[in-house]
Protein backbone atom coordinates (compact mmCIF):
# COMPACT_ATOMS: atom_id res chain seq x y z
CA UNK A 1 0.00 0.00 0.00
CA UNK A 2 0.98 3.34 -0.74
CA UNK A 3 0.26 6.82 -0.63
CA UNK A 4 -1.70 7.02 -3.57
CA UNK A 5 -3.45 3.72 -2.83
CA UNK A 6 -5.02 3.60 0.76
CA UNK A 7 -8.32 2.61 1.73
CA UNK A 8 -9.79 6.14 1.60
CA UNK A 9 -8.57 7.15 -1.45
CA UNK A 10 -9.59 3.71 -3.49
CA UNK A 11 -12.85 4.70 -2.03
CA UNK A 12 -12.67 8.00 -3.40
CA UNK A 13 -11.65 6.69 -6.88
CA UNK A 14 -14.24 5.44 -6.47
CA UNK A 15 -16.28 7.85 -5.74
CA UNK A 16 -15.22 9.98 -8.48
CA UNK A 17 -15.71 7.39 -11.26
CA UNK A 18 -19.09 7.02 -10.77
CA UNK A 19 -19.83 10.79 -10.79
CA UNK A 20 -18.17 10.90 -14.28
CA UNK A 21 -19.76 7.95 -15.58
CA UNK A 22 -23.21 9.63 -14.59
CA UNK A 23 -22.45 13.30 -14.94
CA UNK A 24 -19.84 13.91 -17.29
CA UNK A 25 -18.91 11.18 -19.48
CA UNK A 26 -22.40 11.67 -21.26
CA UNK A 27 -22.17 15.38 -21.72
CA UNK A 28 -18.65 15.71 -23.12
CA UNK A 29 -19.55 16.02 -26.46
CA UNK A 30 -22.41 18.46 -25.89
CA UNK A 31 -19.73 20.76 -23.64
CA UNK A 32 -17.69 20.80 -26.15
CA UNK A 33 -19.92 22.13 -28.73
CA UNK A 34 -21.13 24.84 -26.63
CA UNK A 35 -17.57 25.50 -25.49
CA UNK A 36 -18.28 25.90 -21.96
CA UNK A 37 -19.08 24.16 -18.49
CA UNK A 38 -22.90 24.51 -17.03
CA UNK A 39 -23.12 26.18 -13.22
CA UNK A 40 -25.17 23.30 -12.51
CA UNK A 41 -21.92 20.94 -12.91
CA UNK A 42 -20.21 22.54 -10.24
CA UNK A 43 -22.68 22.70 -7.56
CA UNK A 44 -23.58 19.12 -9.03
CA UNK A 45 -19.34 18.35 -7.91
CA UNK A 46 -20.23 20.15 -4.49
CA UNK A 47 -22.50 17.94 -4.02
CA UNK A 48 -21.07 14.83 -4.50
CA UNK A 49 -18.55 15.56 -1.93
CA UNK A 50 -15.74 16.57 -4.84
CA UNK A 51 -15.32 19.97 -5.23
CA UNK A 52 -13.96 21.08 -2.23
CA UNK A 53 -11.86 17.93 -1.53
CA UNK A 54 -7.84 19.06 -0.72
CA UNK A 55 -9.49 22.47 0.90
CA UNK A 56 -9.85 22.95 5.02
CA UNK A 57 -13.37 22.62 6.04
CA UNK A 58 -12.97 26.03 8.01
CA UNK A 59 -12.89 27.82 4.83
CA UNK A 60 -15.55 25.21 3.55
CA UNK A 61 -13.68 22.51 1.59
CA UNK A 62 -14.25 18.74 2.65
CA UNK A 63 -10.56 18.18 3.81
CA UNK A 64 -7.89 16.04 2.51
CA UNK A 65 -4.51 17.09 0.61
CA UNK A 66 -3.68 17.92 -2.67
CA UNK A 67 -2.88 14.16 -3.23
CA UNK A 68 -6.95 13.91 -2.56
CA UNK A 69 -7.44 16.61 -5.35
CA UNK A 70 -5.04 14.93 -7.95
CA UNK A 71 -6.98 11.24 -7.20
CA UNK A 72 -9.68 13.16 -8.18
CA UNK A 73 -8.44 14.81 -11.23
CA UNK A 74 -6.35 11.15 -12.36
CA UNK A 75 -10.06 9.40 -12.17
CA UNK A 76 -12.05 11.67 -13.88
CA UNK A 77 -9.84 11.45 -17.04
CA UNK A 78 -9.20 8.02 -16.79
CA UNK A 79 -12.82 7.89 -16.52
CA UNK A 80 -13.74 9.49 -20.03
CA UNK A 81 -13.12 13.42 -18.72
CA UNK A 82 -10.46 15.19 -20.15
CA UNK A 83 -7.83 17.78 -18.90
CA UNK A 84 -9.66 20.53 -20.06
CA UNK A 85 -12.97 19.54 -17.98
CA UNK A 86 -10.55 19.17 -15.11
CA UNK A 87 -9.27 22.84 -15.76
CA UNK A 88 -12.93 24.18 -16.15
CA UNK A 89 -14.64 22.32 -13.15
CA UNK A 90 -11.46 22.87 -11.00
CA UNK A 91 -10.29 26.44 -11.75
CA UNK A 92 -10.48 27.38 -8.18
CA UNK A 93 -7.44 24.59 -7.79
CA UNK A 94 -5.97 27.86 -8.84
CA UNK A 95 -7.69 30.64 -7.82
CA UNK A 96 -8.56 30.14 -4.48
CA UNK A 97 -5.34 28.52 -2.20
CA UNK A 98 -3.72 32.63 -1.69
CA UNK A 99 -7.07 33.31 -0.76
CA UNK A 100 -7.34 30.66 1.51
CA UNK A 101 -3.48 31.20 2.90
CA UNK A 102 -3.94 34.50 3.25
CA UNK A 103 -6.70 33.61 6.25
CA UNK A 104 -8.54 36.86 5.81
CA UNK A 105 -12.03 35.62 7.28
CA UNK A 106 -13.92 38.74 5.36
CA UNK A 107 -12.96 37.17 2.13
CA UNK A 108 -13.20 33.30 3.11
CA UNK A 109 -16.75 34.01 3.64
CA UNK A 110 -17.39 35.77 0.89
CA UNK A 111 -15.62 34.00 -1.75
CA UNK A 112 -14.12 30.54 -0.38
CA UNK A 113 -17.56 29.26 1.02
CA UNK A 114 -19.61 29.96 -2.62
CA UNK A 115 -16.84 28.57 -4.72
CA UNK A 116 -16.41 25.41 -2.52
CA UNK A 117 -20.07 25.18 -2.27
CA UNK A 118 -20.42 25.13 -6.07
CA UNK A 119 -22.62 28.14 -6.25
CA UNK A 120 -19.64 30.86 -6.95
CA UNK A 121 -16.29 30.96 -9.47
CA UNK A 122 -13.12 31.80 -9.14
CA UNK A 123 -10.43 32.24 -11.78
CA UNK A 124 -6.68 33.08 -11.61
CA UNK A 125 -5.45 36.14 -14.07
CA UNK A 126 -1.89 36.52 -14.02
CA UNK A 127 -0.86 36.32 -17.80
CA UNK A 128 -0.61 39.42 -19.59
CA UNK A 129 -0.78 40.24 -23.73
CA UNK A 130 2.76 41.16 -23.59
CA UNK A 131 4.36 38.05 -21.39
CA UNK A 132 3.46 34.95 -19.94
CA UNK A 133 5.99 33.06 -17.48
CA UNK A 134 7.90 36.56 -16.61
CA UNK A 135 5.56 37.08 -13.26
CA UNK A 136 7.65 39.36 -12.04
CA UNK A 137 7.74 42.00 -15.46
CA UNK A 138 3.09 41.95 -14.96
CA UNK A 139 2.13 45.68 -16.03
CA UNK A 140 -1.39 45.70 -14.85
CA UNK A 141 -1.43 48.00 -12.17
CA UNK A 142 -2.70 48.91 -9.15
CA UNK A 143 -2.68 52.68 -7.47
CA UNK A 144 -3.55 52.70 -4.16
CA UNK A 145 -6.04 56.04 -3.15
CA UNK A 146 -6.92 56.51 0.08
CA UNK A 147 -9.16 53.36 0.96
CA UNK A 148 -9.18 51.71 -2.76
CA UNK A 149 -6.57 50.32 -5.43
CA UNK A 150 -7.59 51.91 -8.83
CA UNK A 151 -6.55 49.13 -10.95
CA UNK A 152 -5.88 49.55 -14.89
CA UNK A 153 -4.41 46.81 -17.12
CA UNK A 154 -5.11 43.74 -19.24
CA UNK A 155 -5.03 39.86 -18.70
CA UNK A 156 -5.17 36.91 -21.13
CA UNK A 157 -5.92 33.24 -21.57
CA UNK A 158 -8.06 33.32 -18.00
CA UNK A 159 -9.50 30.28 -17.39
CA UNK A 160 -13.11 30.24 -16.98
CA UNK A 161 -13.03 34.06 -17.05
CA UNK A 162 -16.43 34.44 -19.14
CA UNK A 163 -18.25 32.41 -16.44
CA UNK A 164 -16.33 33.34 -12.87
CA UNK A 165 -17.93 35.71 -10.39
CA UNK A 166 -14.37 36.74 -8.65
CA UNK A 167 -10.66 36.99 -9.60
CA UNK A 168 -7.97 36.62 -8.14
CA UNK A 169 -5.54 39.23 -9.87
CA UNK A 170 -1.72 39.73 -9.96
CA UNK A 171 -0.82 43.56 -10.19
CA UNK A 172 1.76 45.86 -10.03
CA UNK A 173 1.36 47.73 -6.40
CA UNK A 174 5.17 48.70 -5.80
CA UNK A 175 8.52 49.17 -8.44
CA UNK A 176 9.39 47.01 -10.98
CA UNK A 177 10.28 43.52 -10.13
CA UNK A 178 8.76 40.82 -8.34
CA UNK A 179 8.94 42.95 -5.21
CA UNK A 180 6.33 45.37 -6.15
CA UNK A 181 4.02 42.76 -7.10
CA UNK A 182 0.28 42.20 -4.98
CA UNK A 183 -3.08 39.96 -5.52
CA UNK A 184 -6.50 41.44 -5.55
CA UNK A 185 -9.90 40.31 -5.54
CA UNK A 186 -11.67 41.77 -8.21
CA UNK A 187 -15.78 41.14 -8.54
CA UNK A 188 -17.54 40.32 -12.09
CA UNK A 189 -19.67 43.71 -11.89
CA UNK A 190 -17.22 46.26 -10.79
CA UNK A 191 -17.10 48.95 -13.26
CA UNK A 192 -14.15 49.50 -15.89
CA UNK A 193 -13.72 45.49 -15.92
CA UNK A 194 -14.36 43.91 -18.71
CA UNK A 195 -14.50 40.64 -20.18
CA UNK A 196 -13.87 39.40 -23.88
CA UNK A 197 -15.66 36.86 -25.75
CA UNK A 198 -14.35 33.79 -25.01
CA UNK A 199 -11.71 32.87 -27.07
CA UNK A 200 -11.41 30.29 -29.57
CA UNK A 201 -8.98 27.48 -28.51
CA UNK A 202 -7.54 24.09 -30.43
CA UNK A 203 -8.36 22.05 -27.38
CA UNK A 204 -9.86 22.39 -24.01
CA UNK A 205 -12.90 23.49 -25.93
CA UNK A 206 -15.09 23.03 -23.19
CA UNK A 207 -12.91 25.20 -21.18
CA UNK A 208 -13.80 28.43 -21.73
CA UNK A 209 -11.07 31.00 -21.57
CA UNK A 210 -11.38 35.01 -22.10
CA UNK A 211 -9.61 38.38 -21.67
CA UNK A 212 -10.04 40.58 -19.06
CA UNK A 213 -9.15 44.18 -19.43
CA UNK A 214 -9.55 46.75 -16.41
CA UNK A 215 -10.13 50.63 -16.83
CA UNK A 216 -10.03 53.14 -13.74
CA UNK A 217 -11.89 49.56 -11.45
CA UNK A 218 -12.05 50.77 -8.05
CA UNK A 219 -11.27 48.08 -5.63
CA UNK A 220 -11.42 48.01 -2.26
CA UNK A 221 -8.64 48.13 -0.11
CA UNK A 222 -10.09 44.98 1.78
CA UNK A 223 -10.32 43.34 -0.98
CA UNK A 224 -5.83 43.16 -1.20
CA UNK A 225 -4.98 38.78 -1.03
CA UNK A 226 -1.97 38.54 1.64
CA UNK A 227 0.59 41.56 2.55
CA UNK A 228 1.18 44.53 -0.23
CA UNK A 229 3.99 43.69 -2.54
CA UNK A 230 4.25 39.95 -1.23
CA UNK A 231 1.80 38.67 -4.34
CA UNK A 232 4.98 37.19 -6.61
CA UNK A 233 6.14 35.08 -3.80
CA UNK A 234 2.34 33.63 -3.21
CA UNK A 235 2.13 32.98 -6.55
CA UNK A 236 5.51 31.43 -7.04
CA UNK A 237 4.59 29.05 -3.80
CA UNK A 238 1.23 27.79 -5.77
CA UNK A 239 3.08 27.14 -8.61
CA UNK A 240 4.59 23.85 -7.27
CA UNK A 241 0.92 22.59 -7.30
CA UNK A 242 -0.62 23.75 -10.43
CA UNK A 243 2.83 22.15 -12.47
CA UNK A 244 2.51 18.63 -10.67
CA UNK A 245 -1.64 19.02 -11.66
CA UNK A 246 -0.45 19.41 -14.89
CA UNK A 247 1.36 16.78 -15.05
CA UNK A 248 -0.85 14.45 -13.70
CA UNK A 249 -3.31 15.54 -15.84
CA UNK A 250 -0.48 14.12 -18.41
CA UNK A 251 0.26 11.17 -17.31
CA UNK A 252 -3.68 10.07 -16.98
CA UNK A 253 -4.12 11.41 -20.17
CA UNK A 254 -1.65 9.15 -21.42
CA UNK A 255 -3.43 6.00 -19.55
CA UNK A 256 -6.75 7.00 -20.68
CA UNK A 257 -5.45 6.74 -24.15
CA UNK A 258 -3.34 3.78 -23.66
CA UNK A 259 -6.72 1.89 -22.34
CA UNK A 260 -8.82 3.26 -25.18
CA UNK A 261 -6.03 2.09 -27.60
CA UNK A 262 -5.35 -1.14 -25.83
CA UNK A 263 -8.86 -2.23 -26.83
CA UNK A 264 -9.16 -0.83 -29.96
CA UNK A 265 -5.94 -2.84 -31.36
CA UNK A 266 -7.62 -6.05 -29.77
CA UNK A 267 -10.90 -5.57 -31.28
CA UNK A 268 -9.82 -4.19 -35.07
CA UNK A 269 -9.61 -6.73 -37.44
CA UNK A 270 -7.25 -5.86 -40.99
CA UNK A 271 -6.51 -9.12 -43.26
CA UNK A 272 -8.68 -11.22 -41.31
CA UNK A 273 -6.49 -10.72 -38.21
CA UNK A 274 -6.72 -8.45 -35.26
CA UNK A 275 -4.25 -5.30 -35.09
CA UNK A 276 -2.62 -6.61 -31.61
CA UNK A 277 -1.09 -9.60 -32.93
CA UNK A 278 1.32 -7.53 -35.07
CA UNK A 279 4.50 -7.32 -34.17
CA UNK A 280 4.93 -3.26 -34.40
CA UNK A 281 1.24 -2.49 -33.12
CA UNK A 282 2.72 -4.70 -30.21
CA UNK A 283 6.09 -3.01 -29.72
CA UNK A 284 4.44 0.61 -29.66
CA UNK A 285 1.77 -0.12 -27.03
CA UNK A 286 4.55 -1.45 -24.93
CA UNK A 287 6.27 1.74 -25.29
CA UNK A 288 3.17 3.80 -25.08
CA UNK A 289 2.81 1.72 -21.26
CA UNK A 290 6.51 2.51 -20.50
CA UNK A 291 6.20 5.62 -20.64
CA UNK A 292 2.95 6.40 -19.22
CA UNK A 293 3.96 4.17 -16.27
CA UNK A 294 7.76 5.84 -15.89
CA UNK A 295 5.66 9.56 -15.73
CA UNK A 296 3.39 8.37 -13.07
CA UNK A 297 5.96 6.63 -10.60
CA UNK A 298 7.82 9.88 -11.33
CA UNK A 299 5.48 12.55 -10.85
CA UNK A 300 3.82 10.31 -8.03
CA UNK A 301 7.35 10.32 -6.05
CA UNK A 302 7.91 13.82 -6.09
CA UNK A 303 4.68 14.73 -4.91
CA UNK A 304 5.32 12.48 -2.17
CA UNK A 305 8.27 14.69 -1.47
CA UNK A 306 6.42 18.04 -1.80
CA UNK A 307 4.04 17.04 0.62
CA UNK A 308 6.83 15.76 2.90
CA UNK A 309 8.41 18.93 3.01
CA UNK A 310 11.07 18.48 0.99
CA UNK A 311 13.01 21.29 -2.01
CA UNK A 312 11.65 19.77 -4.72
CA UNK A 313 11.47 22.79 -7.22
CA UNK A 314 13.70 21.42 -9.98
CA UNK A 315 12.05 17.81 -9.63
CA UNK A 316 8.88 19.35 -9.88
CA UNK A 317 10.04 20.87 -13.54
CA UNK A 318 11.53 17.70 -14.29
CA UNK A 319 8.09 15.81 -13.26
CA UNK A 320 5.72 18.11 -15.82
CA UNK A 321 8.35 17.54 -18.74
CA UNK A 322 8.99 14.21 -18.02
CA UNK A 323 4.57 13.66 -17.98
CA UNK A 324 4.19 15.92 -21.14
CA UNK A 325 6.86 14.18 -23.06
CA UNK A 326 5.00 10.46 -22.14
CA UNK A 327 1.52 12.38 -22.88
CA UNK A 328 2.42 14.19 -26.18
CA UNK A 329 4.10 10.47 -27.59
CA UNK A 330 0.95 8.23 -26.53
CA UNK A 331 -1.21 10.56 -27.44
CA UNK A 332 0.15 10.92 -30.78
CA UNK A 333 0.55 6.65 -31.32
CA UNK A 334 -2.97 6.78 -30.21
CA UNK A 335 -4.74 8.46 -33.03
CA UNK A 336 -2.18 6.65 -35.34
CA UNK A 337 -3.24 3.07 -34.29
CA UNK A 338 -7.09 4.12 -34.17
CA UNK A 339 -6.08 5.63 -38.25
CA UNK A 340 -9.19 7.11 -39.78
CA UNK A 341 -11.27 6.86 -36.85
CA UNK A 342 -8.34 8.74 -34.42
CA UNK A 343 -8.93 11.36 -36.90
CA UNK A 344 -12.70 12.05 -36.41
CA UNK A 345 -14.25 14.25 -33.62
CA UNK A 346 -16.29 11.32 -32.66
CA UNK A 347 -13.41 9.58 -31.45
CA UNK A 348 -12.52 10.24 -28.09
CA UNK A 349 -8.52 10.11 -28.74
CA UNK A 350 -8.93 13.24 -31.25
CA UNK A 351 -10.28 15.13 -28.11
CA UNK A 352 -7.31 13.93 -26.11
CA UNK A 353 -4.54 14.81 -28.72
CA UNK A 354 -5.58 18.51 -29.07
CA UNK A 355 -6.44 19.09 -25.33
CA UNK A 356 -2.99 17.12 -24.40
CA UNK A 357 -1.00 20.19 -26.25
CA UNK A 358 -1.69 23.31 -23.88
CA UNK A 359 -0.08 20.97 -21.03
CA UNK A 360 3.31 22.00 -21.88
CA UNK A 361 2.63 25.80 -22.22
CA UNK A 362 0.29 26.00 -19.13
CA UNK A 363 2.21 26.59 -15.72
CA UNK A 364 5.08 27.50 -17.50
CA UNK A 365 6.47 26.15 -20.58
CA UNK A 366 8.58 22.89 -20.89
CA UNK A 367 11.42 25.32 -21.50
CA UNK A 368 10.91 28.03 -18.38
CA UNK A 369 10.61 23.84 -17.20
CA UNK A 370 14.31 22.84 -18.44
CA UNK A 371 15.09 26.51 -17.45
CA UNK A 372 14.46 26.08 -13.96
CA UNK A 373 16.28 22.76 -14.00
CA UNK A 374 19.77 24.17 -15.87
CA UNK A 375 19.84 26.94 -13.18
CA UNK A 376 19.25 24.62 -10.37
CA UNK A 377 22.23 22.14 -11.49
CA UNK A 378 24.48 24.69 -12.45
CA UNK A 379 24.37 27.23 -9.34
Amino acid sequence: MTTWDTDERRALRASARRFAEAEIVPNMTAWEKAGALPRELHRRTAAAGLLGVGFPEAAGGEGGTPIDTLVIAEELIQAGGSSGLVAALFTHGIGLPHLIEAGDPALVEKVARPVLAGEKIVSLAVTEPEGGSDVAGLTTRAVREGEEYVVDGAKTYITSATRADFFTVAVRTGDRGAAGVSLLLLERDMPGLTVSAPLEKMGWLCSDTAELSFSGVRVPAGNLIGEENEGFYAIMGQFAAERLSLAVQAYATAQRCLDLTIAWVKDRQTFGRPLSSRQVVQHRVAEMARQTDVARTYTRAVIDRWQAGDNVFSEVAMAKNTAVAACDFVVDNAVQLFGGLGYMRESEVERHYRDSRILGIGGGTNEIMTEIVAKLLLA
